[in-house]
């Protein structure tokens, strides 16, 4: 595969990734009484964070959706 995930889209993903991986465990929010909401944000925070690392995003891939230059 090829890379498509500029600079900026890596930067946010990262952030964003990180987010969605610490708040289940440091937010009091009641959204996360359930372990099933706690499994899905470290999941989509992993996913980000695995797509920003890699600069590698399969759903662009399959949409062509190209965010780095070059």
């Amino acid at each position: 595969m090829t890379v498509n995930v500029g600079k900026t889209d890596q930067i946010v993903r990262a952030v964003v990734g990180l987010i969605f991986v610490i708040i289940p465990f440091t937010a009091t929010l009641s959204l996360f009484d359930n372990s099933y909401a706690i499994y899905a944000s470290v999941l989509i925070g992993a996913v980000l964070l695995l797509t920003s690392g890699f600069r590698i995003c399969p759903i662009y891939s399959v949409l062509g959706i190209k965010t780095c230059t070059g």
